[in-house]
């Protein structure tokens, strides 16, 4: 299977893969939402499967709930868990500091709980995620039903006086109709091209009426695994100031997948 990837997804691959290796027998982790953190619950489903590896994984949306119990990954709520020992996540942009931006795929708001409910939080994404300055990915935010045009309009008229280069915003939709996220809200992205304070911006987004989190992620990843189309992975750890690298061989004949659709 492994042999059939394309780079994009090789490099997702070998990140999760490596990633993987923080997970240690008895944890109670978090399991991100997109298309690399479903690596991540496939290669933790294979520990459990093989290794007999026991975790308690707490899932950030029910995509994910559904496809770790589809591999053999006990699911609890956070609720039941009270607190996580690791949650590894994607995400759609990260800078040299490791703050982030989340919530492409409709989850930023539980993300976020079970990402600050964590004694660490590693962030698994492919070398295209990297970039100077946030800003090019759109900042989702996650707005009430209720209101969401004047929502709209007040976060319009407030990025004024903000450090960003873009003003513009739309409402996500799902076909022809809104997007809606597990929590029953609806999704803003901001196209703002180059965000120069994202501390400033986060804080008075989350300070409006309507406005339920945004996606942006500060001072919450610790580490991040960083993965290459050939096989490379680089682990940048903030808190101890480390880059370690590495690579991971391919098996052509690999069937870990083979049984589950993407």
């Amino acid at each position: 299977m492994s042999g059939e990837l394309s780079p994009i997804d090789k490099a997702k691959f070998v990140a999760a893969k490596r990633a993987a290796d923080y997970v240690e027998d008895g944890m109670r982790v978090g399991l991100g939402t997109g298309s690399t953190a479903a690596w991540l619950v496939r290669c933790i489903g294979e520990m459990v499967r093989n290794d007999g590896l026991r975790i308690k994984g707490v899932p950030t949306s029910t995509r994910t709930a559904e496809l770790a119990r589809d591999v053999g990954i006990d699911v609890i709520s956070l609720d039941e868990a009270k607190w996580l020992d690791l949650t590894i996540d994607g995400a759609d942009e990260f800078d040299g500091d490791l703050n982030l931006i989340k919530g492409g795929g409709g989850a930023l708001l539980q993300e976020k709980i079970v990402a600050t409910a964590s004694d660490q939080m590693i962030v698994i994404a492919d070398v295209g995620k990297e970039v100077e300055t946030l800003g090019a990915f759109p900042l989702p935010v996650e707005v009430i039903p209720f209101g969401w045009q004047t929502t709209q309009a007040l976060v319009e008229e407030t990025l004024i006086s903000m450090d960003v280069l873009g003003r513009s915003s739309s409402l996500r939709m799902n076909g022809a109709r809104p997007f809606v996220t597990d929590e029953g809200n609806h999704i803003l992205d901001l196209y703002l091209n180059r965000i120069g304070n994202a501390r400033q911006l986060s804080l008075v987004l989350n300070q409006m009426p309507g406005v339920v989190e945004n996606g942006l992620f500060i001072d919450i990843c610790d580490a991040v695994v960083i993965g290459y189309g050939d096989g490379r992975v680089e682990v940048r750890d903030i808190n101890q100031g480390t880059i370690e690298q590495d690579r991971l061989d391919f098996v052509e004949t690999d069937n870990l997948f083979t049984d589950l659709a993407d």
